[in-house]
């Protein structure tokens, strides 16, 4: 067992009951136990299968590809319908919601689910990167901006685009694009610290 998901549990004390306990039928599965994202996750083979999590009205359990679940029971919800493809949730509101030999059923088809392979796979960002005017004309005057912003991923690059040229008036871009230039030379991405948490 995990003492970081140990933490987590404790943290969420409005749920610490319902995750101890949904904890306690995964553990008896063959997952490997971790932290992901600031919150528990439940690994087979490597590959991500379920996670745990507390909100303010709900706890509940992540399937990462429950798209692939029968869910005879109809208790999955898309909690992002029309953006999520795959991951599906199972949400409960108290400690009687949960039906452990239920719980461990979709937890054992999510893992033969992964044996036979079944996976969507996310489809990256294939659009061009477009340099804004307003950063091409810093690049131009600042060789080490320009080569740092080259070290950077290309979603941290995207980030950066996108930031400036979504703003509406020229005041903002360049009050956005006073901003970055530090993170940009330090090789901080926009979101990094949000990544963090």
């Amino acid at each position: 067992m995990s003492s970081e998901v140990t933490q987590y549990i404790i943290d969420k004390y409005k749920w610490t009951q319902e995750l101890n306990f949904l904890r306690s039928v995964l553990i008896e599965l063959p997952f490997e136990e971790t932290i992901k994202w600031s919150a528990p996750v439940y690994v087979y083979k490597g590959k991500n299968i379920l996670g745990l999590s507390a909100f303010k009205n709900y706890c509940g359990l992540w399937f990462f590809q429950g798209h692939f679940l029968k869910d005879d029971e109809k208790v999955l919800v898309n909690a992002q319908e029309g953006k999520t493809k795959a991951m599906r949730q199972w949400r409960f509101d108290n400690l009687n919601d949960i039906d452990p030999d239920l719980v461990r059923k979709y937890a054992l088809e999510a893992i033969q689910n992964s044996e036979d392979g079944k996976e969507i796979i996310p489809t990256r960002n294939t659009k061009p990167l477009i340099i804004p005017l307003e950063l091409q004309s810093k690049f131009d005057s600042n060789e080490k901006l320009k080569a740092s912003f080259e070290q950077l991923t290309l979603s941290k690059r995207r980030e950066f685009a996108d930031h400036i040229t979504e703003a509406k008036r020229e005041a903002t871009k360049l009050k956005r694009l006073e901003k970055i230039i530090p993170m940009i030379l330090n090789g901080i991405g926009l979101h990094d610290k949000y990544k963090n948490c």
